[in-house]
């Protein structure tokens, strides 16, 4: 019989997920419209949501209350975030992995998946790339090995921050990659990282032992799931949940998810700073399970939920998920997407019109270039944004709750958006999508009040434009 890796849990680890209680949460009889009614007023209010206060959303089925949720969804969008939408892309660094979770492509009993590791040249390149293209933030990905440590990974936000080339920087560097240990947080949080995202990938335990088998690493759920607090505890301002939708029942990993963000703002005082919702796709030699896959239908249910649970919280779409439905849910409380994103190891300098899924983790539904996903925006009268300013002042962690739950980071938000959106029509766009940007910001420009914000923007804008200055944020 196999036996997991020996692994010393922090004295102060809990275990805050009772999935007998979450169950019965869900297992209820529907909701009616007054209970409903009380938990969306809460959510208007800007206040998180209980575990059970979600689960009543969760349980409710009446197309009418469900499309009550969805307005209050699109309410709290427009009121906590406006229209702006952050971009970013990923960036495959590693794909050499010692788990064999039954649902990834990088699997290590897989046989068929192309095998890499970036030489920091070949980071270099990547990052160059993906800079001609005008992306400013980024999220480096690994798999789980050895010569992942915390010295590699800082080691490669390094070298990311360091690769410039033109007017082109990378401005914010995220990770997702296995937990740490205290020392290993440390580590990377002084190279300057910005979020570091752990997905639980599924809350419910006996899942979680189904799909990642003994003797490896991640089999210790408790160990991932303690994972973000000890990145908390070492001083990394920002950290990231998520679930891998298509593995469980919805509804439970949505109150995991909301329960876990509980739990970090109760011990810590900061609750995550961003939630992602990825639902399963194909990946190279695997099969999936078609058991609990999410329907588009109930996709938009556990996006507005979760906008409904963490008022604050940013809510991360990618591009797992095709464009017309990503469209779609942009209304109901995303606030960052990725865009012109590839996942196949060196797939920005490689990777042609297909995708090749012996070097990806998972299939994209998504491969438009940045330049056509901000032309959509644009028409759509959302502002993309590369704002990075909250990081790089301090407003991270709890300070980042001080601005923005009073509604104080919109003064702040939204000047800097137009002038990273300025800097990318100037130096990246077609001549559709600068057309588009330009109306937009004319646009922007007349609803903002007079005042020293408006007339100061005004200045940075043309500076923008006439000058190589660059970075000029709020």
């Amino acid at each position: 019989m196999s036996t997991l890796p020996q692994i010393q849990l922090p004295e102060a680890t809990v275990d805050f997920i009772d999935d007998g209680h979450l169950h019965s949460l869900l297992a209820g009889s529907p909701p009616d419209s007054h209970q409903v009614r009380d938990v969306i007023a809460k959510s208007l209010s800007k206040q998180a949501l209980t575990a059970e206060e979600t689960a009543t959303l969760l349980r409710t089925t009446d197309p009418e209350l469900v499309d009550e949720i969805f307005a209050t969804a699109r309410e709290l969008k427009r009121n906590v975030y406006g229209n702006r939408i952050v971009l970013f892309a990923p960036l495959y660094v590693g794909n050499h992995c010692l788990n064999d979770c039954l649902y990834c492509g990088f699997r290590r009993e897989s046989t068929e998946v192309v095998r890499r590791t970036l030489t920091p040249e070949e980071i270099r390149q990547q990052v160059v790339a993906l800079e001609r293209k005008g992306h400013k933030r980024l999220i480096l990905a690994f798999g789980e090995h050895p010569r992942y440590d915390a010295d590699f990974l800082a080691d490669t936000v390094q070298t990311v921050y360091s690769a410039k080339e033109g007017r082109g920087s990378i401005r914010r560097v995220n990770l997702n990659a296995a937990p740490l240990d205290h020392e290993g947080y440390r580590k990377v949080k002084d190279a300057g990282i910005g979020t570091y995202q752990v997905f639980q990938e599924t809350y419910h335990k006996g899942t979680y032992a189904r799909c990642h088998p003994g003797n490896t690493r991640k089999a210790h759920y408790l160990w991932r799931l303690d994972g973000l607090s000890r990145a908390l505890e070492a001083g990394c301002d920002d950290v990231g949940l998520g679930a891998l939708f298509g593995l469980y029942d919805w509804r439970f990993e949505v109150l995991g998810l909301v329960s876990h963000a509980v739990y970090l703002q109760r011990r810590f005082g900061v609750g995550p700073h961003t939630i992602s919702f990825p639902r399963l796709q194909p990946a190279c030699g695997v099969l999936l399970d078609q058991q609990h896959l999410v329907s588009d239908y109930d996709f938009k249910r556990l996006v507005a939920i979760l906008r409904l649970a963490v008022p604050y919280t940013g809510l991360i779409l990618t591009a797992r998920e095709r464009p017309e439905l990503r469209r779609e849910l942009l209304a109901f409380g995303v606030s960052q997407i990725d865009a012109g994103s590839r996942i196949e190891l060196r797939g920005y300098t490689e990777a042609g019109d297909a995708q090749v899924l012996e070097r990806e983790q998972f299939a994209l539904g998504d491969i438009r270039s940045l330049d056509e996903v901000m032309q959509e925006l644009l028409r759509d009268e959302y502002v993309p944004s590369f704002c990075t300013s909250c990081y790089r002042l301090g407003r991270t962690g709890e300070h980042f709750m001080e601005f923005a739950v009073p509604g104080f980071i919109m003064r702040f938000c939204t000047p800097n958006a137009l002038t990273t959106l300025m800097e990318y029509l100037v130096d990246y766009a077609s001549p559709e999508t600068r057309d588009a940007g330009a109306k937009l910001i004319t646009k922007e420009l007349a609803e903002l009040p007079a005042g020293t914000v408006k007339s100061e923007l005004q200045d940075r804008l043309k500076r923008i434009q006439q000058t190589d200055e660059r970075d000029l944020y709020f």
